[in-house]
């Protein structure tokens, strides 16, 4: 059997389609095509039936990739480890964190990292979404959700409160019944902060709406209307004000890493780094 099979067939059994399986990988669709049928021949098993458009697993599908997830998650061990050396603190280490938290609070960290173990390199994507700790998309990610399953070494780093902010001129010259409110758009509607701004904008309108969140707050820094902002988000000498009859939302923020490379040197140094930032900071801890 042909390991590059199973990579191939685990990515389709991740993505659910033959698309975002090669969008995974970066091959063409055809290739997973014909891995896939390349590992059903070696195995003689049927391990996919296609719909039309759609993909599902067969039980020995369902099978194949469970223990092809493992071989993944073990395979990645090694390859981290691999780029440790037992007298230097070396390796690559990709982290995953929301982009405002990034921009806010990491940078510190990361660069003290690299002053202190330049055989350490670290690339940082900024994203909203959790990426996969199996799949190597990243090997520390930082989350406002807790994963529910899954084998990883999860820590609570501390509570984010999300207020309502302003500029003082647009608090003095706008009365709270006529306030528009700066807020996200539909790719974030299910989130905690853009629906508690709904809930205080009481029907008043949402006039700005991004992904973005250092747009809604440049937008509330000229005087757009209201936002809610994240603490972190908010400079000390900043223009914006507190709007301070209101409750503060509060998240919790998680630190999530693989628990089979926990302990490999280089992942420690820069989870101890984060976890130092945070303990730092001025966000809440439990």
């Amino acid at each position: 059997m042909d390991w590059d099979d199973l990579r191939h067939f685990l990515a389709l059994a991740q993505a659910g389609t033959f698309l975002g399986a090669a969008k995974q990988l970066g091959v063409e669709h055809a290739t997973i095509s014909r891995r896939v049928a390349s590992l059903e021949k070696s195995l003689a098993r049927k391990l996919v039936d296609r719909r039309g458009r759609r993909l599902i697993l067969t039980a020995d599908g369902e099978e194949v990739a469970r223990h092809a997830a493992l071989v993944a998650q073990q395979a990645a061990a090694i390859e981290q480890f691999g780029r440790s050396s037992a007298t230097e603190t070396r390796g690559h280490v990709r982290i995953s964190a929301p982009p405002a938290l990034s921009a806010a609070l990491l940078a510190k960290p990361i660069a003290a990292v690299r002053h202190r173990h330049p055989g350490i390199e670290i690339t940082l994507v900024g994203e909203k979404r959790l990426a996969s700790l199996n799949r190597r998309e990243a090997d520390i990610a930082i989350r406002f959700s807790r994963p529910e399953d899954g084998d990883y070494s999860i820590i609570k780093l501390g509570e984010i409160a999300f207020r309502l902010y302003a500029t003082q001129s647009y608090l003095e010259s706008v009365s709270p019944a006529d306030w528009t409110f700066i807020g996200y758009d539909e790719s974030m509607s299910a989130s905690p902060q853009q629906m508690r701004l709904l809930e205080q904008a009481a029907g008043r309108p949402i006039a700005i709406r991004s992904s973005v969140l250092e747009f809604q707050a440049a937008a509330a820094r000229l005087d757009g209307g209201v936002v809610m902002l994240p603490d972190f988000a908010v400079m000390e000498r900043d223009c914006l004000r507190r709007i301070d009859d209101q409750i503060a939302l509060t998240r919790e923020l998680w630190l999530v890493v693989h628990a089979d490379i926990k302990n490999v040197p280089s992942i420690r140094v820069v989870m101890d780094a984060l976890k130092k930032v945070f303990d730092m900071s001025s966000i809440r801890h439990p």
